[in-house]
């Protein structure tokens, strides 16, 4: 049987989540978590064979969960399922350590599929993921200013891009306004840019938002 813990912070999403996998005979779901500190808690004291991890969770958000569940327990498989596309943030998730990729629109028989093939201490990776990690590992070493932003860096900048104000997302992560914005200034150090009108133009022309 494989044990599954769900982590999001949003009710509605882990009962339909359990509602899928209530349907199969192998995978079942022992536990639930609506923050990242509650799937660090719950992993140091429980064992899974995996754990079904959202990006934006309140606190700690999954991509510095997913660092620290690794340092934790290397070989437990974390399968991310997010609402973002995959060109948003699935290389930097699986060059993190995850085990596999899920947009939250994918069909319920690819993630009962996904939690099976992660389970089995496989990777699971889409036909379009896999050509975009082909092109990644061919890539020569000119990087694109983003990759040189760290995974929270990132999320900041993404959801500047968005046109999201410092304020909302300090609300939305859980950070002073004041973190935030050290946040956005490490951002645009980094990336050579002036302002919030260029990371919406440099993230639109990387194709980072839709």
């Amino acid at each position: 049987m494989i044990r599954v813990l769900i982590a999001d912070d949003h009710p509605i999403v882990r009962e339909g989540l359990k509602q899928i996998l209530s349907d199969t005979e192998d995978i079942v779901v022992v536990d639930e978590a609506d923050s990242g500190s509650a799937v660090l808690s719950l992993t140091m004291r429980n064992n899974y064979d995996v754990i079904l991890l959202d990006i934006s969770m309140p606190g700690r958000d999954g991509l510095e969960v997913l660092k620290e569940l690794k340092q934790l327990k290397p070989k437990l498989s974390v399968l991310v399922l997010s609402m973002y596309p995959e060109e948003h943030y699935a290389v930097r998730v699986l060059r993190g350590g995850a085990s596999g990729y899920l947009t939250k629109s994918s069909a319920p028989d690819e993630l009962i599929s996904a939690i099976r093939k992660v389970a089995s201490g496989r990777k699971y990776i889409s036909s379009t993921l896999a050509e975009r990690l082909t092109y990644e590992l061919d890539r020569d070493a000119d990087k694109p200013l983003h990759e040189i932003l760290s995974d929270r860096e990132y999320q900041v900048m993404h959801m500047l891009a968005t046109g999201k104000s410092v304020k909302e997302i300090a609300d939305e992560l859980s950070l002073s306004v004041k973190t935030v914005s050290t946040y956005r200034t490490r951002i645009l150090g980094k990336m050579n840019i002036k302002n919030n009108a260029e990371i919406v133009l440099y993230a639109v022309q990387n194709k980072l938002v839709d």
